[in-house]
């Protein structure tokens, strides 16, 4: 028995078949069956029914989860545990939405390298939804995202900012109320893939507002950049961080029923990296206290 098979055993439990533990834990699924078949061997158990085309745990085999988890957590925090009194290091891969890779996370960042300078950081960047897949199966250790509708059980969120959303437009555009830019101009639509482009189209049925869609763009940069150039109007979040901008925009309230999106830190409940991911979270309270991201020739 080796620590990588309990793995791959949650794994299966954890997403439903040996195709799709395969995907998760990178083997083929060959290895996974090959890895189970040891298993069962190595200790006389009957893991899995195979008496349908897709394998199932059994009750021996869901008790034997139960008891991997705790393993498997166990052995994932000695690093932890064997360095807790000694300054924080190693790796720490952290997700983030494409909207704060501008702002809050360099300047997140930059005050968790001085407080904590052994921990290297390696940023992935994702659509909220994305990031949370790749939570759920381990291959980042944490988040910054805009907190969805539903958070799955085994994933925590700690929230960070909130960010109100408004309606920009160029310094060309006429001085009208928000809805009647809105049902005049071209509108320039955040992607609905992510929860910010989710909330507006929300908020927009809402208010009963139909806008004259001309691109759909995932980017805040590329986003301003159009409505600078005068293609259309669009509605964002209002940035928790500060940043000097190329851009002269009009940002525009949207009055009290305005949307505001959350941002936090995810991470899964039982994750080995928790002391790391509290040191990280406590850099981005820094960064909104700071509220301004200037670059180090400022």
């Amino acid at each position: 028995m080796s620590i990588r098979a309990l793995r791959t055993l949650v794994f299966i439990h954890r997403h439903g078949s040996f195709r799709a533990a395969a995907d998760a834990a990178h083997l083929t699924p060959a290895a996974v069956s090959q890895q189970m078949r040891l298993l069962e061997e190595t200790w006389g158990l009957d893991l899995f029914d195979r008496s349908s085309r897709t394998p199932r745990l059994t009750q021996t085999g869901l008790a034997l989860v139960g008891e991997a988890q705790s393993v498997l957590s166990a052995y994932d925090s000695l690093p932890d545990k064997v360095g807790a009194k000694l300054q924080l290091s190693g790796e720490l891969i952290l997700g983030a939405v494409p909207t704060t890779l501008t702002g809050l996370v360099p300047l997140a960042l930059s005050e968790l390298k001085i407080r904590q300078p052994d921990i290297k950081v390696r940023v992935v960047p994702g659509l909220t939804n994305r990031l949370l897949l790749q939570l759920d199966r381990d291959q980042i250790h944490a988040a910054i995202i805009s907190r969805p509708e539903i958070i799955p059980p085994t994933l925590q969120f700690a929230k960070v900012a909130s960010e109100t959303l408004v309606l920009i437009a160029s310094e060309k555009a006429p001085n009208e109320n928000p809805t009647v830019l809105l049902r005049t101009q071209p509108f320039i639509r955040f992607n609905r893939d992510a929860v910010v482009g989710r909330q507006v189209e929300a908020w927009l049925q809402r208010e009963d507002i139909a806008v004259n869609d001309v691109m759909e763009l995932e980017g805040l940069e590329a986003i301003s950049s159009m409505v600078a150039a005068g293609l259309g109007i669009s509605i964002v979040p209002q940035r928790c961080i500060r940043e000097a901008s190329l851009h002269r925009l009009k940002t525009i309230p949207l009055g009290q029923t305005s949307p505001v999106r959350h941002l936090g830190l995810a991470s899964r409940k039982d994750t080995p990296k928790g002391k790391m991911i509290t040191a990280a979270e406590q850099s981005f309270h820094e960064a909104v206290l700071i509220g301004e991201f200037k670059t180090a020739r400022d």
